[in-house]
């Protein structure tokens, strides 16, 4: 088996602050060691690396090429550290964390409003939510629970069906002027955001009335629903939506329907954690509140 790389945090350190201050001196100071102790802790990471980190030009120290390059990733390693120590700092020790993933519009416009009320109900549990839009490594622990739109399946995983969705054509008022629309094909004179995630969309929207139109995949692009949304909001033209991530904008008159033709998708959004997690008790005081609050907004 090879000898692994590892160096000490306590060498990084020495070696992070000699760099910061381009001084043996002061870093010890810094550190409350001697000088020939921070010293030895950089030769030592010199022998490992087979690289001078360091050299003297007029008596003064100055990083090497090698040196400043890994002074970066030694940033990048120490930031960690200290994030993942003030991290644990800030729960308390009988607090447990739950660790959900969503999909960023969901997010923001369903998941959070929901949550009112969670924390004071479940005052052991610790929610850490993150945004994803690449594949949730549910299996591999990286999230608890995770929120997605599909059909459900998910090998190893026990998915819960929270609701379906219509989506609806959105536009600012602005932007259809005094124009009095006749057909659908009319949404075609304007431009058609496109949501990365969903690039059928207009797509079986216009299929679904037995319309065809080759400018149903034309159109700026965004990354989420929330960029769409603002785009449609800002004039940028008219997005295809879930109608309940808007219904804000809408009741306030800050987007309007032009067409009114709801087509209802063909999946559903969804609660997911792994099979071998069902009995954890964070995860059912969760899965139990989202329930709850799913059950409430289709009633």
């Amino acid at each position: 088996m090879s000898k692994r790389l590892m160096p000490s945090m306590a060498a990084l350190q020495c070696f992070e602050a000699v760099a910061r201050h381009l001084s043996f001196t002061r870093a010890a100071e810094e550190l409350f060691l001697t000088q020939s102790a921070v010293s030895k802790q950089v030769a030592q990471l010199e022998e490992m690396l087979q690289h001078l980190l360091f050299r003297r030009i007029r008596r003064r120290l100055q990083l090497t090429p090698a040196g400043s390059l890994y002074l970066t990733e030694v940033n990048k390693i120490l930031k960690q550290v200290e994030m993942s120590t003030h991290y644990i700092l800030s729960y308390g020790g009988e607090t447990e964390v739950l660790k959900v993933a969503t999909l960023p519009t969901f997010g923001a416009r369903w998941l959070i409003p929901h949550l009112k009320g969670f924390s004071a109900a479940n005052p052991g549990i610790h929610l850490d939510i993150r945004t994803e839009l690449e594949p949730f490594d549910l299996l591999q622990a990286r999230a608890d629970v995770v929120f997605f739109f599909g059909q459900g399946t998910w090998p190893g995983a026990e998915c819960i069906e929270l609701f379906g969705e219509e989506v609806v054509p959105v536009c600012a008022p602005d932007t259809l002027a005094d124009q009095q629309l006749d057909s659908a094909l009319r949404l075609t004179e304007m431009p058609l955001l496109q949501c990365a995630s969903r690039p059928e969309a207009w797509h079986e929207w216009f299929q679904e009335q037995g319309l065809q139109t080759e400018h149903s995949y034309h159109g700026p692009r965004f990354e989420t629903f929330y960029m769409c949304i603002r785009a449609a909001q800002s004039g940028c033209g008219v997005a295809l939506v879930p109608r309940f991530l808007v219904e804000e904008e809408l009741t306030e008159g800050k987007l309007v329907i032009p067409w009114d033709h709801p087509v209802t998708s063909a999946g559903s959004h969804f609660l997911a954690y792994a099979e071998h997690a069902a009995e954890v008790p964070k995860i059912r005081s969760f899965v139990k509140w989202i329930e709850q609050q799913a059950a409430l907004e289709r009633g």
